[in-house]
């Protein structure tokens, strides 16, 4: 995505676009693998050696409150970010970890409202083996 379109984001969510949060922002977009905070610090700190932790951890408090990333809880002590333009589910291998996006039958995430009842955010994911490692290792 170019930087412009990077700083759009940002800017009709009233969020300054300052260097590290347009490169926090661009990580996300490039690396749809929902990382953890250590996990864009730990990229991105070569590219930006004055980096923090307390950097990263503000700019995705500041997203997620903008509606920018939602967070992803596979696991009481292990959050993850996504951004994503699309609402989906998702999907954790308890084999290999990976967590994928599941885009089919999304329609009900679209929703504002059910039963009267206002949505703000949904949690919903499923657990089991990846079809990469039911290949690779036979699982059922």
């Amino acid at each position: 995505m170019k930087k412009e379109e990077m700083v759009k984001i940002l800017g009709d969510k009233e969020i300054q676009a300052s260097y590290h949060r347009l490169k926090i922002l661009e990580f996300l977009i490039d690396n749809r693998i929902h990382p953890s905070v250590d996990d864009i610090y730990k990229k991105l700190l070569h590219e930006i050696p004055t980096l923090s932790k307390t950097t990263v951890y503000n700019t995705l408090k500041t997203f997620t409150d903008k509606g920018i990333v939602s967070i992803v809880t596979t696991e009481e002590d292990e959050i993850r970010y996504d951004y994503s333009e699309e609402p989906h589910l998702h999907f954790k291998c308890k084999k290999c970890g990976t967590l994928y996006d599941i885009f089919h039958n999304c329609e009900i995430l679209k929703q504002k409202e059910i039963d009267g009842h206002l949505i703000d955010e949904h949690h919903l994911y499923f657990r089991g083996i990846c079809r990469k490692c039911r290949k690779e290792k036979g699982g059922n």
